[in-house]
């Protein structure tokens, strides 16, 4: 197995970082869909349509993008030599995509309250947790690229 990956490294990298982009693009743009949805009234057609569009980026694009990301990488991480597992930007990355896997999971559960019109954050809320992602992404990018 172990030369399979080896083998097909670049391949599993690239599927990785398409799967990461994508992930990423959803991350970026579903906070900003709660911002619109918080300015419609519960209930209307506007507020409907946007409880189906964010049903459908969380679960057809964002959720699956965030599975490949994992499966991907961890086929990466598993190709021996490939990670010093002792390099602290190694750590410092993974503990970010776990906070971004974190904050997937907080979007799930803000679609949910707003799909069962309960929503209890107002639109502030939603542009300030817009820029957890972009933080995360920062670190996550500088720690691969830069391996400070």
């Amino acid at each position: 197995m172990t030369d399979f990956l080896a083998t097909y490294q670049s391949w599993i990298l690239s599927l990785h970082i398409m799967a990461f982009i994508a992930w990423m693009a959803g991350t970026f743009y579903l906070p900003r869909l709660y911002v619109y949805h918080c300015q419609v009234v519960p209930g209307s057609a506007e507020s409907e349509r946007f409880k189906v569009m964010e049903r459908k980026l969380l679960r057809q694009i964002m959720t699956p993008a965030m599975i490949v990301t994992f499966l991907a990488g961890g086929a990466l991480a598993s190709i021996p030599g490939l990670i010093d597992w002792n390099a602290g930007w190694w750590w410092t990355k993974l503990i970010c995509v776990l906070g971004l896997a974190g904050f997937h999971g907080a979007c799930g559960a803000w679609r949910r309250a707003f799909a069962e019109d309960r929503n209890q954050h107002p639109e502030k809320f939603y542009r300030i947790a817009n820029e957890v992602p972009t933080i995360l992404m920062m670190v996550i990018v500088i720690m691969i690229i830069v391996r400070p």
